[in-house]
């Protein structure tokens, strides 16, 4: 799904609202995003439209995605890097950037991806109403 480029945003993130991690990382991005650079979805929400979106939740859940307005998807630390630049961070992202710190930072955050899906996955609900 393309949006047109005059969105009112610089990135869409979808996040898991039943994530400890993720609720303290939005909450923070929200505090300092305050000229709404930042379309926050949350991809647990009743209102969640997997088929308008044209990710599953499943595909969602397991890494960090953004969406720039012009309907590009990133995943992983380049979402973060798009967010911290989007709330005014933009000598961290610099520095993100730089080869060996760059390559540490996908590392870390493919483990911690997979340690959260693996934990939300121990903890999911096995009832049929979920």
């Amino acid at each position: 799904m393309a949006m047109e480029n005059n969105a009112p945003f610089e990135i869409e993130m979808f996040y898991d609202s039943g994530c400890p991690f993720c609720k303290r990382e939005v909450a923070w991005l929200r505090a300092r995003d305050r000229q709404s650079r930042i379309h926050f979805v949350d991809i647990n929400a009743d209102d969640f439209d997997q088929v308008t979106i044209g990710k599953s939740r499943h595909e969602l859940m397991q890494v960090l995605h953004g969406r720039l307005p012009s309907g590009e998807w990133l995943c992983g630390v380049e979402v973060f890097r798009r967010l911290y630049a989007a709330v005014g961070f933009q000598w961290l992202v610099a520095a993100t950037r730089w080869p060996f710190i760059s390559h540490m930072l996908d590392w870390a955050y493919r483990r911690f991806a997979r340690y959260r899906w693996q934990r939300r996955q121990r903890n999911a609900c096995s009832c049929s109403s979920c």
